[in-house]
């Protein structure tokens, strides 16, 4: 049986050239960064090599990269640690907006349960932000924005740049959960608007378990964890020198990538996203068309249930994901579909395939064969699909149960 993975956007196989850098640091160059011994200082020279090679990838200051432990971590600092060092009881809210990664959302409802006031930004049926919603709800009591670069679920692309420039002329800082784009989309942050910016390892073939967050110089932020003087006394603890050493190595490497693979990339998602809609009937591409990553396809396919889809899947070998996800023992539709209005029968049959450099056209072909099959079988018991093919109305409350509107 064939082993074909396309769920890039989860986690991304670590590169052999990452994990040749990594393995001398496990044997025999274990020396700890701030000691002030040559054994140290060796390690310590080649931390500061990986920061530069991030901030080459992100065209930043070398200064300006803080290692993390993941992107929840670097989320969670940027938003907590601006806000604290604000610290001006008139400049308080959080705007961000519905379809937010859980690492943002659950900030938002924790800084909603410590009293802060936090604005959710609407999309619309085809993911996209309304940039005269955030004009509306931005004003001098803006403390925080946060907005995430692209989505992980439909790969939609927010038009960073507009965003920055109303929340800068509002005085605002502003945050971007760039954990989906790195290494997607070219990204230049000396001539951005971006005051923190966060991003993980294991998106761009490094290990888990790594980090960045991006502070503009300038901008005053708190540090989540207290400790001793590493990063510029900016995140205390030692740092986690072989999986550094491996994101510096995968920066390089991605960097290269946006030139040398992105466009063939492109190319195997829209061969697979177009075989798909005129195979199986009833299929809806979720998100823009053209202002999307070029590695991830959200497709909807209509009258079945996404996990479902997901098991026979793997029976065949193909790994991908779902848009939805178990919720006290009922199927329900993700938080970001919900918001952009995704039609019920739909959301439910949501699936996701987000490819890599490693994928190739021989594992497209092969899923375009197993697809349809899949998805007649299911639709062949499904209610759902009874119900649509001789023309009754779905009672969606007969099937699996309400959902409740995202708020």
């Amino acid at each position: 049986m064939k082993n074909i993975y396309l769920d890039n956007n989860a986690t991304t196989r670590i590169s052999e050239n990452v994990l040749d850098a990594m393995l001398p640091y496990f044997k025999n160059k274990w020396g700890n960064p701030s000691s002030m011994h040559s054994f140290g200082g060796d390690v310590a020279k080649d931390v500061e090599h990986a920061r530069g090679q991030v901030a080459d990838l992100l065209n930043a200051e070398v200064s300006e990269i803080v290692f993390t432990s993941c992107g929840t971590e670097s989320d969670n600092t940027a938003i907590f640690g601006a806000l604290e060092a604000i610290q001006m009881p008139n400049k308080r809210q959080f705007i961000t907006t519905k379809v937010e990664h859980p690492a943002v959302i659950a900030s938002a409802r924790e800084l909603q349960r410590r009293g802060y006031p936090v604005t959710y930004l609407s999309v619309d049926r085809y993911g996209n932000i309304d940039l005269d919603e955030l004009r509306g709800a931005i004003g001098a009591e803006t403390a925080v924005v946060s907005v995430m670069w692209a989505n992980n679920e439909t790969g939609v692309i927010f038009p960073i740049e507009k965003i920055g420039q109303i929340v800068k002329s509002a005085g605002a800082v502003f945050h971007v959960d760039a954990v989906q784009a790195v290494g997607k989309i070219p990204i230049n942050l000396k001539d951005s608007t971006v005051d923190l910016l966060s991003m993980s390892g294991h998106k761009i073939h490094a290990p888990k378990g790594v980090g960045v967050l991006y502070i503009r110089r300038g901008t005053r932020v708190r540090p989540l964890l207290h400790g001793g003087h590493q990063e510029r006394g900016r995140r205390g603890g030692t740092e986690n020198v072989p999986y550094i050493v491996g994101l510096g190595v995968a920066a390089e490497q991605a960097k290269k990538a946006l030139v040398e693979e992105t466009p063939r990339i492109k190319t195997l998602r829209d061969k697979l996203e177009n075989g798909l809609i005129e195979r199986i009937p009833n299929t809806l591409l979720n998100g823009a068309k053209e202002e999307r990553l070029p590695n991830t396809s959200s497709l909807s396919f209509e009258y079945v249930e996404g996990e479902a889809i997901l098991l026979k899947l793997d029976n065949a070998g193909i790994a991908a994901s779902s848009g939805s996800a178990c919720s006290s023992g009922s199927l329900e539709p993700s938080h970001v579909l919900r918001a952009m209005g995704v039609p019920y029968t739909a959301a439910h049959g949501s699936i996701r395939f987000s490819l890599s450099g490693d994928s190739t056209e021989d594992e497209i072909e092969y899923v375009l064969e197993k697809m349809p099959p899949i998805i007649e079988n299911l639709r062949s018991i499904s209610p759902f699909w009874l119900d649509f093919i001789k023309g009754r109305k779905i009672d969606a409350d007969k099937h699996s149960g309400p959902y409740a509107p995202y708020n």
